[in-house]
């Protein structure tokens, strides 16, 4: 057994775990981003990830591993995918276009789904009894 396979083992003979090193982690929050971001643009274009998957060419199973971060696809199967999603490449790695808080998303939802009940009962009212 040479010096560097015996520091992978202890003194029980067991393997250690190694430590991820930086750029094992880089590459983790890259494959993070690009799957929270390919959800977001998808959510956004209320796309299942059936419909995602189909467009894109791809297998579900694929798309679901992408969202969340265990498969980096290749290049063409992003150009697909920001096609599919109407979206430059470049868009699906920014870091800034999920927010990281889901109680301000869920804010924002909730605003959103409030504005748009109360739109459509003014305008029920308007028809109705204007």
């Amino acid at each position: 057994m040479s010096i560097g396979q015996k520091k992978l083992f202890n003194d029980m003979g067991v393997r250690r775990k190694k430590k991820p090193n930086s750029l094992f982690m880089e590459e983790q929050k890259l494959k993070d981003v690009l799957g929270k971001n390919i959800k977001f643009f998808r959510s956004q274009k209320q796309l299942s990830q059936a419909d995602l998957a189909d467009k894109a060419g791809i297998s579900i199973t694929f798309l679901s591993n992408i969202e969340r971060g265990n498969n980096f696809p290749l290049a063409r199967t992003l150009c697909s995918l920001a096609k599919a999603l109407e979206v430059e490449v470049f868009e699906l790695f920014r870091g800034d276009l999920v927010p990281s808080n889901s109680k301000e998303i869920m804010s924002q939802l909730s605003n959103d789904i409030t504005q748009k009940i109360h739109l459509a009962v003014t305008d029920v009212f308007k028809h109705y009894l204007g």
